[in-house]
């Protein structure tokens, strides 16, 4: 017997997932969610850590080595949130597949994102919290480096495009590779297909530069924070003048709202609503059939 769903009955499978998403009590979507915001933030952390002090020959000729280890070891974040098991925002984007087969409300799904959104939002800025103000370990140069990662995510972008445009669609790209993981991650019925089902996509959004609301929730917030230190604002090499840009505003303004909105197109859309239709929507003569 294979060891993984095939993709009709992965598609179907997602139908149950929903269903069961949609009828957890509130508390429970509060608890799951602070715990997947924290696994995220643990992973973006750990993402800074390895991200910090790679100037030996030159950034532009380690760009992309650095961007492969930075996602390789952001994976780990899902990893936890979906073996261990906990509630994701961008991940339950595929509750659309229950939604469009009319197994589950569109306020129940609704009332699911919104109580695991905000929960994400919590548990990852008291991981920033605690990691920034309780740890000291952003107060030298990996405090530079997550003060320049923040400061990338809300200033402008290269090349003339509109920050909020180009920043929509790196949003789209992500959750499209998020959720195709957790339906991969799902169809693997051992631990280690799910750790490899995980890996690689994940791998690949995180080098791809593309966006993810979530981990968002933690980057920009510990870089906030961090700039209350003089050693790491000095180690980001960003002028004062530059910083002033980053703060709580534009963290909503030029990153979370439009990201958030990207993320649901992608996953949401592109991937639920898309093999909702491919997979399990019934024709006419099958549901006659039926």
């Amino acid at each position: 017997m294979a060891n993984f769903l095939a993709p009709a009955d992965l598609s179907k499978a997602l139908i149950g997932v929903g269903e069961k998403k949609a009828s957890l009590s509130i508390g429970k979507m509060i608890g799951l969610g602070l715990l997947a915001g924290v696994f995220i933030g643990l992973a973006a952390h750990l993402a800074t850590m390895v991200g910090t002090g790679w100037t030996i020959g030159g950034e532009a000729a380690l760009f992309g080595l650095k961007k492969f280890f930075i996602g390789a070891v952001f994976s780990v974040g899902l990893m936890m949130v979906i073996i261990p098991g906990s509630e994701l925002f961008t991940g339950n984007n595929l509750m659309t597949v229950a939604l469009c087969d009319k197994k589950i409300s569109f306020g129940r799904m609704l009332r699911n994102w919104i109580t695991v959104y905000l929960a994400n939002l919590v548990g990852s800025i008291i991981l920033a919290l605690i990691i920034a103000w309780g740890s000291g370990l952003l107060a030298g140069n990996v405090g530079g480096t997550a003060i320049s990662i923040a400061y990338g995510k809300v200033a402008a972008v290269p090349g003339g495009i509109n920050h909020n445009v180009a920043y929509f669609f790196r949003a789209i790209g992500c959750n499209f590779l998020v959720c195709i993981t957790v339906m991969m991650a799902i169809a693997s019925q051992d631990i280690a297909g799910k750790v490899l089902a995980i890996f690689f996509p994940i791998m690949a959004f995180v080098t791809s530069g593309f966006e993810h609301v979530i981990a968002n929730m933690y980057f920009i917030p510990a870089g906030i924070i961090a700039k209350q230190f003089p050693d790491a604002v000095a180690a980001s090499g960003i002028s004062a003048d530059a910083l002033a840009n980053l703060n709580w505003g534009t963290f909503f303004s030029q990153n979370i709202i439009t990201v958030t909105l990207g993320n649901i197109v992608g996953g949401a859309i592109f991937v639920g609503v898309l093999y909702w239709a491919i997979f399990v929507r019934q024709s006419p003569s099958q549901k006659k059939e039926s």
